[in-house]
């Protein structure tokens, strides 16, 4: 199940899918509907009432030398090579494996919906600064949507996956935003584990949004 995004109405469409479960890719967004499956759950999470404990705040403390840019839907040479770096080492059998620069730049910039690229930029000791990692996301007038993100994987000392969802619930929060909106989760998918530890996470089904309930405790890799 899809649906085309382009003109006028383009930003509102797609804030009404994505708050229905949809998903942007470019300018489709998609719900799977298969016969025999529903595997593929749209979970959300509940920024204000996201707690930031220890452990959470013991990852920020660690990207504190970090500094948030909002860039412009355009795609550079500098964020391809960490993306190229990011598929190479933790998804070099997935579907974006082969993507080459053209592919990203039309990822990046063929666009009708209200986006931008949050880049994460480290800044050294003599004052200059190094990309480590990048969100596509979405703005919604409920939350953000992280479209696609990629990091540094020689940096994975620095849970930068995890840190920039956490970023994300304190930008949400900077700007009166409930929702941070983080695509599909599977159960048992050890890829997407990781988000069902961001609590309170929902999960969207026919009857709306609902607490997600998990049965086992999530994985911590990212």
């Amino acid at each position: 199940m899809f649906s085309f995004l382009s003109g006028p109405t383009a930003p509102e469409l797609n804030a009404l899918l994505t708050q229905r479960g949809f998903r942007r890719s470019q300018n489709i967004v998609y719900l799977p509907a298969c016969d025999t499956c529903s595997s593929c759950k749209p979970v959300r999470v509940v920024a204000n009432e996201f707690e930031f404990s220890k452990s959470w705040q013991r990852i920020r403390n660690r990207n504190r030398d970090i500094r948030r840019v909002n860039a412009a839907p355009q795609a550079t040479s500098e964020q391809f090579s960490i993306l190229r770096a990011y598929l190479d080492a933790r998804h070099s059998d997935g579907g974006m494996s082969d993507m080459t620069v053209l592919d990203y730049t039309s990822m990046i910039e063929q666009t009708a919906v209200d986006t931008l690229v949050l880049e994460y930029r480290q800044i050294t000791p003599d004052g200059e600064d190094r990309l480590l990692g990048c969100s596509l996301t979405d703005r919604l007038p409920d939350g953000l949507s992280m479209v696609y993100s990629f990091f540094d994987p020689d940096e994975e000392a620095r849970s930068l996956g995890t840190y920039m969802i956490l970023d994300h619930i304190s930008y949400a929060l900077e700007l009166g935003l409930d929702h941070i909106y983080l695509g599909y989760w599977v159960d048992g998918s050890p890829k997407m584990d990781y988000k069902a530890r961001f609590q309170p996470l929902e999960e969207w089904t026919s009857n709306g949004w609902q607490t997600l309930k998990l049965k086992k405790q999530p994985l911590r890799r990212r």
